[in-house]
């Protein structure tokens, strides 16, 4: 039934499949920033905690009878160390980007969205028709033109942290005319939260931002968090009127308990940690700037490739050399990159070797 447009795929090296690489392969590719991934000590921390309770799955929706403590127990733990009024628990970054956007921009509100921001967003704000101005990327110029031109009775602005295939952090910039103008800020930390700050709490700590009441921030938990799973932070009110309008939280299964209690676990191991964990990232992003020559304030090095095929071809030359990295292509990127992530969980002995060979 699809045969043309998958022949389509492979001849202009599109396609993409699923693939079990081998676990000998060292690992520049994953989002797991901090190599808690494959830590069986925090597995265990957080099997203790599921033990002390009798429920163990969640069984229905938040709003019915899914709610957990363990849930409470991260919500107001993660809003805690990072200064908002509450949180809330989602299953997935792509269902916390469709909840926010799809509940929050009502009839006469504007939403003002990164033209670089994830997919989830992208899709989400396809539901709201004219409500919807994409900005160009990072432009503090074009976004306040476009909110002279465009604002609605309610604006909404909406950004990533740290983009996630460019690397590039969020201008300050852009925080500061959301709150000249009192519009509410959508952050999504999925790539920053865990990476940057001193205590690598996030952008908020990065840039010395005390949070307000119009600030949200929501990220994943399966990457530097070392789980699965989303949570979005704001205050008491916009939480309150997530749960009463935001259909993917009121009518999804409550998020899974055991990746919540691993992600808690993982969250309290980190801040005990973070200055040991700044530390070597900032020890690998040294090692990428002195041999490759390229400045990053992230933990996502792109490296551009003139096509498709080439991508394709290196990363491969590099799995047969023990390596594994990214290849990413069209539509996810304009131009295709190498998507290397100096992660932690592999050696800066091992990240010499790999970068060596560009």
């Amino acid at each position: 039934m699809y045969q043309t447009q998958l022949k389509a795929l492979k001849k202009s090296n599109r396609f993409r499949e699923r693939v079990i690489f081998d676990e000998s392969l060292i690992d520049f590719a994953s989002n797991d920033y901090l190599g808690l991934a494959s830590d069986k000590k925090q597995l265990n921390s957080a099997i203790s905690l599921l033990q002390e309770y009798k429920t163990i799955a969640p069984k229905a929706s938040m709003l019915v009878n899914g709610y957990h403590p363990i849930h409470k127990l991260f919500e107001d733990r993660l809003a805690s160390l990072n200064g908002f009024e509450d949180g809330l628990v989602v299953g997935s970054g792509f269902l916390a980007n469709l909840s926010l956007i799809e509940a929050l921009v009502r009839r006469g509100d504007r939403l003002f969205l990164d033209e670089e921001y994830h997919a989830s967003g992208v899709m989400a704000s396809g539901l709201l028709g004219d409500r919807v101005v994409k900005f160009d990327h990072n432009s503090v110029d074009d976004l306040r033109e476009k909110i002279d031109r465009y604002g609605g009775r309610r604006n909404i602005v909406a950004i990533e942290g740290i983009y996630s295939m460019s690397g590039e952090l969020c201008s300050r910039d852009i925080i500061q005319v959301a709150d000249s103008i009192g519009a509410i800020l959508i952050v999504d930390e999925a790539h920053s939260s865990g990476v940057v700050g001193e205590t690598l709490l996030g952008i908020f700590e990065h840039y010395d931002i005390a949070i307000k009441p119009n600030y949200i921030k929501m990220g994943t938990l399966g990457k530097a968090y070392g789980s699965y799973g989303a949570y979005i932070l704001a205050s008491s009110e916009i939480v309150s009127f997530l749960e009463n309008r935001a259909k993917p939280i009121i009518y999804s299964t409550a998020p899974s308990i055991f990746d919540i209690a691993l992600a808690l676990v993982n969250i309290d191991h980190i801040v005990k940690k973070s200055h040991k964990y700044h530390k070597k990232i900032c020890k690998r992003l040294r090692i990428v700037q002195d041999i490759v020559g390229i400045e990053s304030n992230s933990l996502i090095v792109p490296i551009e490739q003139s096509s498709n095929s080439k991508v394709v071809e290196l990363q491969k030359e590099l799995i047969s050399q023990g390596f594994l990295v990214g290849a990413i292509r069209q539509p996810t990127v304009d131009k295709p990159i190498i998507r290397l992530i100096p992660r932690l969980g592999s050696s800066c002995r091992d990240l010499k070797k790999l970068l060596s060979y560009f």
